[in-house]
């Protein structure tokens, strides 16, 4: 399979964007239907492979869904307690959150070792402490994730904040008769956006967006509707973008709460960034960057899925900045890329790197190591000079509704290459979501 961006670089971008809903939220939202009767409706979700994959996979399990525009409805009366074959999971990491509600709901659950993007060691030791706390019995094998038994009331101490592990202690509890206190619990937007929708199908959920979380569940909860946040790392990413060609854009949808510890960080580094309204306007070409020091960190700190895209600035800024990756040990694999473009960097060691600027950024054949890497080579594609070839970009757009058509609404010259191959597998992969067959998933993004 051979799909690829090219871009042209030295363009402006100029314009206004909508941002997109929240993969990191709909996916996760998406599994907390299997908790309720009735129709679950949600609004704003992005048209990701992603998204596509994990409504097949509750088909599989005898859901009825449907997907149309941005809103997904999902029924699951009649879903069937079923091994998750690896076939359905293997590209999709965001499945894992489905074994706290599939627990809840049937006493029981089992499914192939989900897969996704690769980012260090991500293993699957803090969802099932979690749930164990709550009284499931661990009875995984290599090949198949397996946990069962009744659930009760309690208290979990996660092992690490976790946002998917937070996420499904959040939504099993949430079915569980009785008080369930989660404690160094995630605070991201998306996993208050499923505290919320819990609470609003009948638990009483209290801490929401804090890292002590009491939830008091209910034998039966009822489906609702739901809208899904916009998704404040694209907003990231395509700040990032204005500033990087000098561009002015105006984001709209963007939630500048979420990204609070991001704009502080972008202030002190000399950018400008102005809010009007619910409107974020970016003016690149007035703004003069400066180095700085980041350190990644949980919410609300510096996400670290807006690591690799600030590192693409930080080559456009004035001195030695400095990176502290502080979660995952994989997540410096794209500075090897920017340096085949030029930039100027020194990689300390796996969690650490200097990187000196401002450096003028030549076009060349890089790859998409993972899916905000991926983001941040396109990114400095369009602000290097020549032709930028990225290779590898089903992880970008496992993460990017439409990034390369938002891209040149705003005036970046951006192709998408696909070569016949790939054409004729990705059909065959298209029409398999269509008719819902599970087996043929092999080849989805």
């Amino acid at each position: 399979m051979d799909i690829r961006y090219r871009v042209r670089g030295g363009l402006p971008l100029r314009g206004d964007i909508q941002i997109s809903g929240s993969k990191n939220a709909a996916l996760p939202l998406i599994a907390a239907s299997v908790l309720a009767s009735g129709e679950t409706v949600l609004h704003n979700i992005p048209r990701l492979r992603d998204i596509t994959v994990m409504l097949r996979i509750l088909e599989f399990l005898g859901a009825e869904t449907s997907f149309q525009g941005n809103i997904v409805r999902i029924r699951t009366h009649k879903l069937q307690n079923r091994l998750i074959p690896s076939e359905l999971v293997n590209r999709l990491r965001g499945s894992i959150v489905l074994l706290g509600p599939l627990l809840a709901r049937f006493g029981e659950v089992s499914m192939a070792y989900p897969g996704g993007c690769v980012l260090g060691k991500r293993p699957v030791h803090a969802h099932i402490v979690a749930l164990e706390q709550l009284g499931a019995k661990d009875r995984s094998t290599d090949e198949v994730l397996h946990l069962e038994g009744a659930l009760r009331p309690g208290r979990v101490i996660l092992p690490e904040f976790s946002v998917t592990a937070t996420e499904n202690a959040v939504m099993a509890a949430a079915l569980v008769p009785g008080e369930v206190q989660i404690d160094l619990a995630a605070a991201e937007p998306h996993v208050q956006e499923v505290e919320k929708i819990v609470a609003s199908m009948g638990a009483q959920v209290q801490g929401i967006g804090t890292h002590t979380v009491l939830i008091q569940g209910q034998k039966t909860l009822q489906a609702r509707t739901h809208t899904v946040i916009s998704d404040y790392l694209e907003a990231g990413a395509f700040i990032i973008a204005a500033l990087v060609t000098k561009g002015k854009v105006r984001l709209h949808g963007a939630d500048s709460e979420h990204l609070v510890s991001f704009l502080s960080v972008l202030k002190r580094m000399g950018a400008i960034v102005k809010l009007e309204g619910d409107v974020m306007f970016v003016d690149g070409e007035l703004s003069t960057l400066k180095s700085l020091e980041v350190r990644t960190n949980i919410f609300p700190g510096f996400p670290t899925d807006l690591q690799a895209t600030m590192g693409v600035a930080m080559t456009q800024a004035h001195g030695v900045s400095r990176i502290f990756e502080r979660l995952f040990e994989g997540r410096m694999a794209y500075l090897y890329e920017l340096e085949k473009m030029g930039a100027h960097i020194e990689i300390l060691n796996a969690h650490e790197a200097l990187v000196i600027g401002p450096t003028e950024l030549k076009g060349r054949i890089v790859s998409s190591n993972d899916i905000r890497a991926g983001a941040a080579m396109v990114l400095a594609g369009l602000c290097a000079s020549g032709d930028t070839t990225i290779t590898d970009i089903r992880y970008i757009e496992r993460g990017y509704d439409r990034f390369d058509e938002k891209l040149r609404s705003l005036g970046a010259d951006i192709d998408k290459i696909v070569t016949e191959e790939h054409r004729e597998q990705n059909d065959e992969a298209d029409a398999s979501l269509s008719s819902g067959a599970p087996a043929l998933l092999v080849a989805q993004k």
